[in-house]
């Protein structure tokens, strides 16, 4: 896995440790050092406050000015940071089917990324049904009926201008009558500035709700690598209207803003359930932390 990684985060890991690795210390000083090493991490799409933070506790531990033990300590406050949030397991307990919400603004991959993460349950023998609760646009369902015939899933759909807590609340009652494993909502792309859009956000949960108020088990925030610290605008505001479960962070391979992962995951504690990794229907892979640093420090 980490092989895979490694070539698929070559900018992230170019723009932060391939330039963290080319720094001279030999007999400089710390502080020229840590300066430089600052620069660094903020040019690679980290914030101020999570760069410092890495720093300051990185810096306190060191005893030399090895090269070495400067990289070894970024990593380990790195790591640190992910493993408090690594956490690909969804949660369901002894309820079925588990419910899944996918939201994000628009072009971030949240079809996409419902197709895949269906692949992976179906391949692992479950029974996956997927609801269309974009009828906003004839061409979403288009696309989300096109995973489902890919994967061999139903898609419970109604027509377009439909309300989409209906439509969630149809495909809820379906996947409980056929006993499926998941339930998987595509929803509306939307700008999370619209205060109307959110508020139909709210109602699908709300009306998942009735039933038990586990529901929905699962609210997944889909994020575009390439946007990166601009994503933390968009975490913040999904959470604050549906707090959020989780978040999935697709094209991190394009992307030489994969700095911006550490960020939203030192300052929002919400795990890190996938990282979609390029096109393909295998290239969504659960979060692991340690693979993750590993990858990008190797």
């Amino acid at each position: 896995m980490e092989d895979f990684l490694k070539g698929r985060l070559f900018k992230t890991r170019e723009g932060i440790f391939g330039r963290i690795k080319n720094l001279i210390t030999g007999s400089r000083q710390t502080d020229e050092i840590k300066g430089e090493l600052e620069e660094i991490l903020i040019s690679s799409d980290i914030s101020v406050k999570t760069t410092k933070e890495i720093l300051d506790k990185a810096f306190a531990g060191i005893k030399s000015r090895e090269k070495e033990e400067f990289i070894e300590a970024i990593k380990r406050e790195i790591l640190n940071i992910f493993s408090r949030v690594g956490d690909p397991v969804l949660r369901n307990g002894d309820l079925k089917p588990l419910t899944v919400m996918v939201v994000g603004v628009n072009g971030v991959g949240k079809t996409t990324t419902i197709g895949k993460m269906a692949k992976t349950w179906i391949r692992d023998g479950k029974k996956v049904l997927l609801g269309a609760c974009d009828t906003f646009r004839a061409a979403a369902i288009e696309q989300l009926e096109v995973w489902g015939d890919k994967v061999n899933s139903k898609v419970i759909k109604q027509k377009v201008g439909g309300d989409p807590a209906s439509v969630a609340f149809d495909a809820f009652k379906a996947a409980k009558a056929q006993g499926c494993d998941f339930l998987i909502l595509d929803t509306a792309g939307r700008l999370h500035t619209k205060h109307n859009l959110m508020e139909e956000l709210k109602k699908i949960k709300r009306v998942l709700g009735k039933d038990n108020n586990a529901y929905p088990q699962e609210i997944l925030l889909i994020l575009d690598a390439t946007f990166g610290q601009n994503s933390l605008a968009q975490v913040k505001e999904f959470n604050d209207s549906l707090l959020l479960t989780g978040l999935v962070v697709t094209k991190m391979d394009g992307t030489a803003k994969g700095g911006a992962i550490i960020t939203i995951a030192n300052e929002y504690s919400i795990p890190i359930k996938y990282i979609g990794m390029g096109e393909g229907e295998e290239d969504l892979i659960p979060f692991d932390p340690k693979d993750f640093v590993d990858a990008i420090f190797s």
